[in-house]
């Protein structure tokens, strides 16, 4: 039987959500859906702004960036009757939701409050969206990869322009919440001098040996530095503050300017890795929500309570796989908003190393940088 899904945006903009909403609406069309779209995220779906669409609704969607549908971080708790309303209104039986850990937490709550509304028994999905890349279920998150190629042109930039003026170094600050992803992939991708994230711990003697290391390179041939800063990597040590402490210890020997990439890093058209992503992650998504939807098909209606019927679809060690949102419950870090493991903090050492830090190779253990199992032939 066909079904009725809505889809919709939540959290903050990310490239690749439009090729995911494009792709998961002509997929559910092709398989006889009613599909609605709603604008705004959880918000408009509480206010009843949701719509059918047609297959040339979404045509020129997939090189679009940010969000055609409108995105907003309210979550379900704050309009949770409201949503129930429309849900019964507009009989959604499948709910597909594109973004963040906003789209994560919201879904979590909707299956928190199935046993007040019996309405909320639908199937759920969540496809991860947000350049922070700080939804636990999946190794990367649609946008992530546009993020670190937006950071890592700017501060490739900015390395010509301290290659110019010699002996000064620039702090960036990068975007990602508490998650450090950004900072660390960018750092590696552009050479960076240091990064700080919060996941990994530093103190004023890591930020004195690392200043230390910069007067020593600007006795080299190679008289500029970078460093990379996430945006909340510590309460008290600021970009403002690095920019002082950096500014009086290389007094005499190199100054020092700050660059915040900001909200630039949200911007601009989807690489072809995030349209390619988005568009398979659309059309897994459908399809899976429509097999939950046969299964859980009873007496003409979905009723649909058990845990893996609202899930979060990513790629985890090279596999596309679906986790269920109350398992992933017992892995996150709300206060944080973070998984509480990720695979790229294997790459640190890496990125040390790489810039001539005295590291031992003893500290290196094989295999942990890869974030995927190789296949043995």
């Amino acid at each position: 039987s066909p079904f009725s899904l809505a889809i919709l945006n939540v959290g903050a903009p990310a490239a690749g959500m439009n090729a995911a909403v494009r792709s998961a609406v002509r997929i559910g069309i092709c398989q006889g859906h009613t599909v609605y779209v709603v604008s705004d995220g959880f918000e408009g779906l509480s206010k009843g702004q949701i719509r059918e669409v047609g297959w040339h609704d979404v045509a020129g969607w997939l090189g679009r960036g940010g969000s055609m549908l409108g995105t907003k971080r309210t979550l379900p708790k704050t309009c949770m009757e409201k949503i129930v309303e429309n849900v019964r209104k507009f009989n959604i039986q499948g709910l597909l939701v594109i973004g963040g850990f906003e789209a994560y937490e919201g879904v979590l709550q909707l299956v928190e409050a199935r046993g007040q509304y019996e309405e909320l028994c639908i199937i759920m999905c969540v496809i991860p969206a947000t350049i922070s890349n700080n939804v636990p279920g999946t190794d990367f998150s649609l946008g992530s990869d546009t993020a670190v190629n937006a950071a890592m042109e700017s501060c490739d930039r900015i390395k010509q322009s301290a290659s110019g003026t010699k002996r000064r170094v620039f702090i960036v600050e990068t975007m990602g919440g508490y998650c450090g992803y950004l900072s660390t992939v960018t750092g590696i991708a552009v050479g960076a001098d240091a990064a700080y994230v919060y996941e990994d711990p530093f103190t004023i003697h890591d930020l004195k040996a690392n200043v230390e290391h910069l007067t020593d390179k600007m006795k080299t041939d190679i008289q500029r530095g970078l460093v990379l800063r996430n945006e909340k990597c510590h309460e008290h040590y600021t970009t403002e503050f690095l920019y002082n402490l950096y500014s009086s210890e290389g007094k005499g020997i190199f100054d020092c300017r700050i660059n915040v990439l900001g909200h630039l890093q949200q911007g601009g058209a989807p690489t072809p890795f995030d349209r390619n992503y988005g568009t398979k992650l659309g059309v897994k998504a459908v399809l899976w929500m429509s097999e939950k939807l046969q299964e859980v098909y009873r007496k003409g209606r979905v009723f649909a309570n058990s845990g893996d019927s609202a899930c979060v679809i990513g790629l985890r060690k090279k596999v596309v796989a679906f986790s269920p949102v109350t398992e992933l419950k017992k892995v996150t870090d709300f206060e944080h908003r973070l998984p509480q493991e990720q695979w790229w903090l294997n790459l640190r050492l890496m990125l040390k190393m790489l810039a001539n830090y005295q590291i031992s190779l003893t500290e290196y253990i094989s295999g942990t940088m890869e974030h995927v199992t190789r296949r043995t032939l």
